[in-house]
């Protein structure tokens, strides 16, 4: 098992962001199926929860003064599975079995106890639901008066499903001030553009009018992505929403902004263009 340490710097963190982003392209390559555009947008957001933000201990994944983590959008998993190998969750290695029969790295995440990954709290995929049980946990830790931090990302897209605002009318209801959301805004999703499919905008003052503390930022600004983090932790009273303006395929340029690169895997020459476009790290791809 290579546990990776915290990184503190943004050179740090942008180059594990990077290789993650290597480690996504790879395993698609290998896989021949699976999701590109969203999770190399997100690699900068999970990069800084892993590695820097949250309080986490791959040794003892399920420890009781844990940060609680939920991909409420599953068919991102890619960049999950990537983050959780680099931080030591399970060997770098067993990234080349993503959505093999029988493999623990599945088209979309489950926990350990239903043959998925250490450190994965729930089998997650069907969007609308994730935030729900975001609530109902961060709801739990404040009636046993316990610290934890609950975090939610939740696709743009997502924001479509009617589940999605009766969690959020819960959470500031309750004052789950313990409770981030992340939005991935990239404004893209698989028939088109977020916008001509059903628009979400203004979307900060949709959750204003919910009562959140809204932070809107560059999702790819490392050095942003880390002190909202950290202001939103702290931030007493309501619960917080970071909408995070992002690009779909961040890091290769035939896919930046391309909803089309939504569900499907780049072909050996595309994959070979967007390895060369990401530059080798000194980590090392595991193929």
């Amino acid at each position: 098992m290579n546990t990776n340490p915290l990184l503190k710097t943004k050179d740090e963190l942008d180059e594990m962001a990077r290789q993650i982003r290597r480690d996504i392209i790879n395993m698609l390559l290998i896989s021949k199926s699976g999701h590109s555009g969203g999770p190399l947008g997100m690699s900068d957001f999970f990069t800084a929860l892993y590695f820097n933000d949250m309080n986490l201990d791959p040794n003892n994944p399920y420890f009781e003064n844990r940060d609680y983590f939920f991909l409420s959008i599953g068919h991102i998993a890619p960049v999950w599975y990537a983050t959780l190998s680099r931080r030591g969750y399970y060997p770098v290695d067993e990234m080349k079995t993503l959505r093999k029969v029988n493999g623990r790295l599945q088209g979309h995440p489950a926990p350990l106890k239903t043959h998925g990954l250490p450190g994965v709290e729930i089998a997650s995929g069907s969007l609308g639901q994730g935030l729900s049980i975001a609530v109902g946990t961060a709801l739990g830790l404040k009636l046993d008066k316990k610290s934890n931090h609950v975090f939610c990302i939740c696709g743009d897209g997502e924001l479509q499903e009617g589940q999605i605002w009766e969690a959020v009318m819960t959470a500031a209801h309750h004052q789950t001030d313990n409770l981030t959301l992340i939005i991935d805004k990239n404004d893209c999703q698989i028939d088109n553009r977020v916008q001509k499919v059903l628009n979400l905008d203004p979307m900060a003052d949709k959750f204003k009018a919910f009562n959140f503390k809204v932070y809107e930022i560059d999702g790819h600004d490392m050095d942003i992505i880390l002190k909202t983090l950290k202001e939103a932790r702290g931030h007493k009273g309501q619960p917080t929403v970071i909408i995070a303006k992002t690009l779909m395929g961040k890091g290769v340029s035939f896919m930046e902004d391309n909803y089309k690169w939504h569900g499907v895997p780049p072909n050996e020459e595309q994959g070979a263009q967007a390895l060369e476009e990401l530059k080798p790290t000194k980590y090392g791809d595991f193929v």
